[in-house]
């Protein structure tokens, strides 16, 4: 009982949910969709694609989307927002939230060894002696020490479970050992789709289906080409000698959870709304089919990868203007696709076209930068916890009138251990005789125990940063006073 009530205490004094400021964001947001609509009908007239489709999202729903060109290029049906078109890759997050699901019910682990879920690896032969053995967590990630398979793997979307269990009895060549390294691999993931099945006790198919799709209100997304109704289904090309030729789509067998699904820019966007969702952390509930934190977990880099790198089936990377993108293409001959989302911002676009290799990532990327012209594609921001206003509160109490005991009411025990008492006095009193007139301005929080405010001043201002203890109640751990502060240059993203 007693642990529970200082939980209580402790959420209550510094659980807060970032939030977006900016009254006229959606409005300003709302002032570039004309301008994004020429970035995409730029991109679809030099890329020469047939059709495509694009969608915005923006705080949980699909507010513009625009579509070009035929889906067939016979009959000259125009692409339409119900035209449904394969997502190759980007089925691998959809994978990748049926291994996380199953993991949160206890099915399995992601520390599993392989051999646990497909017996068939048991027996492979690594390429060290000492080499790990091989673990879900790095089939999830693409550091299994498969050799990097596009556009191997792009051909083998219909083969058997039959057959992929005589290709798992022979073993696999290793690129490099496992856990050493990035290598995309789409085998690892088809295995994925076969542990799926075995720790579910359904077809991978069908529990996705249930599990995944349903609860997600996905009623347009399919793993099966053929099960689109024809009048909806884009068809897939490829483009040689200026000539274009159509490309069947391959069944979904036993590679299709790394590259198989179906589907419209109106389902793809409430699939993005979904991970959107997960951001930020807060108290209301959690109705999804994967727990938000999940998702998040999902949405974090687990495999280095150059600049960026590979969480769970997405990719994560910054920008000169990003901090943090999450984003994953989607390739097969005949199609092209690309989702990407801002979860600081509450932000994401897809992009489907039926040309091979052509996502339409290039566009999206572009389109945010108009975005971000407006004015207002704004981070979230912390709002300052209960327990830092109150010390912020204290702090500005010591500096009009410096008291030892109302000092220690705020210190943790190793404050006075690091710096005597009366230094931080000396200090304050120093700092008075140069700067006079002092009001605190807005606490700027770096998360729910840490923050900064500046002393505004008649002659300046001096900053003031302080650290909260792993106490309960929180007690201040570090305090330091900086005369007129540098004001950090603003991010530029000029070339």
């Amino acid at each position: 009982m007693r642990a529970l009530l200082l939980f209580a205490l402790v959420t209550a004094l510094t659980a807060q949910t970032p939030q977006f400021l900016n009254p006229q964001r959606k409005a300003l947001l709302a002032s570039s969709y004309p301008e994004i609509d020429k970035v995409f009908q730029k991109f679809f007239e030099e890329k020469q694609v047939p059709g495509m489709v694009y969608g915005l999202i923006i705080d949980g729903e699909l507010v513009r989307t625009k579509s070009f060109g035929v889906r067939e290029l016979g009959s000259k049906e125009p692409v339409t927002a119900e035209t449904a078109f394969r997502i190759a890759s980007m089925s691998k997050s959809f994978t990748a939230l049926a291994i996380l699901k199953l993991r949160d019910a206890g099915k399995l682990s992601l520390d599993d060894l392989v051999s646990k879920w497909i017996p068939e690896t048991a027996n492979w032969k690594y390429p060290t002696r000492d080499s790990a053995p091989l673990r879900v967590r790095q089939l999830l990630t693409h550091s299994a020490g498969f050799p990097e398979d596009n556009p191997w793997g792009d051909r083998q979307l219909a083969i058997s479970d039959a057959e992929m269990t005589r290709w798992l009895e022979a073993g696999i060549p290793f690129s490099t050992p496992p856990d050493s390294g990035y290598e995309y691999s789409n085998y690892g993931f088809a295995m994925l789709g076969r542990i799926v099945a075995k720790a579910s006790g359904k077809t991978y198919e069908e529990y996705l289906q249930k599990e995944i799709l349903q609860p997600l209100g996905l009623q347009s997304t399919w793993v099966e080409p053929r099960l689109v109704p024809p009048q909806r289904r884009a068809f897939g090309y490829g483009k040689r000698n200026e000539k274009y030729f159509e490309i069947p789509s391959l069944a979904h067998g036993a590679f299709g959870p790394m590259g198989g699904l179906v589907t419209d820019v109106r389902d793809l966007a409430k699939y993005v709304a979904y991970q959107l969702s997960a951001e930020p952390p807060r108290d209301d509930m959690d109705n999804g089919p994967v727990k938000r934190s999940s998702m998040r977990e999902m949405q974090r880099i687990w495999r280095a990868n150059g600049s960026g790198g590979y969480g769970y089936g997405l990719g994560i990377s910054s920008s000169c203007r990003f901090d943090k993108i999450v984003s994953h293409g989607g390739g097969l001959p005949g199609f092209g696709s690309y989702m990407m989302w801002l979860p600081e911002y509450g932000v994401g676009m897809v992009a489907m076209a039926n040309l091979t290799y052509t996502s339409g990532a290039q566009a999206i990327r572009e389109a945010f930068e108009v975005l971000a012209k407006t004015g207002g594609l704004e981070p979230r921001v912390l709002p300052a916890s209960p327990v830092l206003l109150s010390t912020q509160s204290s702090l500005l109490g010591l500096w009009n009138r410096w008291s030892d005991a109302g000092m220690d009411a705020i210190a943790a025990d190793n404050l006075f251990l690091d710096k005597p008492r009366g230094i931080y006095q000396s200090e304050m009193e120093e700092l008075k005789g140069k700067f006079t007139n002092c009001s605190a301005g807005a606490l700027k929080p770096e998360n729910w125990l840490r923050g900064t405010f500046p002393l505004e001043c008649k002659e300046g201002k001096v900053g003031v940063t302080f650290t909260l203890a792993p106490t309960n109640p929180p007690k201040l751990q570090a305090l330091r006073f900086v005369p007129n502060p540098e004001v950090p240059a603003a991010k530029s993203c000029a070339p």
